[in-house]
């Protein structure tokens, strides 16, 4: 079994533009797949509508790795998402994760929460926007 990771599955999805998003997100998310950001709930299409808002907003960037813990199905970490917006300005986003891992090594289900280290006021929910 391969196993996905935060850094690997971001960087497909927002970095990695020569993959669609439904590649990349079927590289590493279930079908069955949902996701808690800050409290709001998501399952995969509208994760996946998060995805393709993000594409249009985000340039580049890299995902920072700060501690990451794999115990059988359940994941942890926190990571710092250091984005470059197509407007040129910066955001920077301390997430703190916790997930569980379908058998197949990818993501089933993800609650984060996120916290805005540097941008906009209206860079606070680039977490969850759509």
């Amino acid at each position: 079994m391969t196993r996905t990771g935060i850094e690997a599955a971001l960087n497909d999805l927002l970095f990695s533009r020569e993959l669609t998003v439904q590649e990349a997100a079927d590289r590493h998310f279930t079908p069955e797949y949902r996701q808690r950001t800050d409290g709001d709930w998501a399952d995969r299409a509208a994760f996946m509508e998060h995805i393709s808002h993000l594409r249009t907003v985000v340039a580049d960037g890299h995902v920072e790795v700060h501690e990451e813990l794999y115990d059988g199905s359940r994941y942890a970490d926190r990571h710092t998402a250091h984005l470059t917006k197509k407007d040129g300005s910066a955001v920077r986003m301390e997430v703190y994760v916790f997930a569980d891992l379908a058998p197949d090594g990818r993501f089933a289900r993800i609650e984060e929460t996120t916290l805005l280290l540097h941008g906009a006021d209206t860079d606070r929910d680039m977490g969850s926007a759509r």
